[in-house]
């Protein structure tokens, strides 16, 4: 059977960013969360062989949840940070051959959530890398929920 492996692109810079030192290059630029995440998904490449995968960050701006529920609270790092260092994020996470989505409005677990019920439904395993544990409710036959892979 066929497998989409999901990554919460956003769930794994919060933790990059949280569990590295402040690394920064030669301008001064933070580079520390950069290398974590793209370290990670070196690891989860190696360990999980997959047909279809895809990285799903948070959209920067207001999303459905924060404009129904207003105390819904998402940090800068979770919708997205300031724009530099996720530009160069993102930039370096396609260069590594990885898709990345991002849906306006949409938080990426919802994404993530929609994306492994379509492939179940089509037929396709799903492998799930995450931090949050919220994702826990969608596994089942079809779905695998993983945590962090580091090395």
């Amino acid at each position: 059977m066929p497998t989409l492996l999901l990554v919460d692109g956003s769930s794994y810079l919060y933790r990059a960013f949280h569990a590295l030192p402040d690394l920064r290059n030669a301008a001064g630029e933070p580079t520390g969360a950069i290398r974590g995440v793209l370290s990670m998904l070196r690891v989860l490449e190696a360990d999980y062989k997959s047909d279809y995968r895809a990285v799903v960050f948070d959209a920067k701006g207001k999303t459905f949840a924060t404009t129904v529920i207003p105390s819904t609270r998402r940090t800068a790092l979770d919708a997205g940070g300031s724009g530099g260092p996720d530009r160069t994020l993102h930039q370096c996470i396609r260069a590594a051959g990885w898709p990345l989505l991002m849906i306006d409005g949409v938080e990426a677990d919802d994404v993530i959530g929609t994306l492994s019920q379509q492939a179940a439904a089509a037929g396709i395993d799903c492998v799930i890398s995450t931090g949050d544990k919220d994702l826990a409710q969608l596994v089942n036959q079809h779905v695998t929920l993983i945590k962090y892979h580091e090395q």
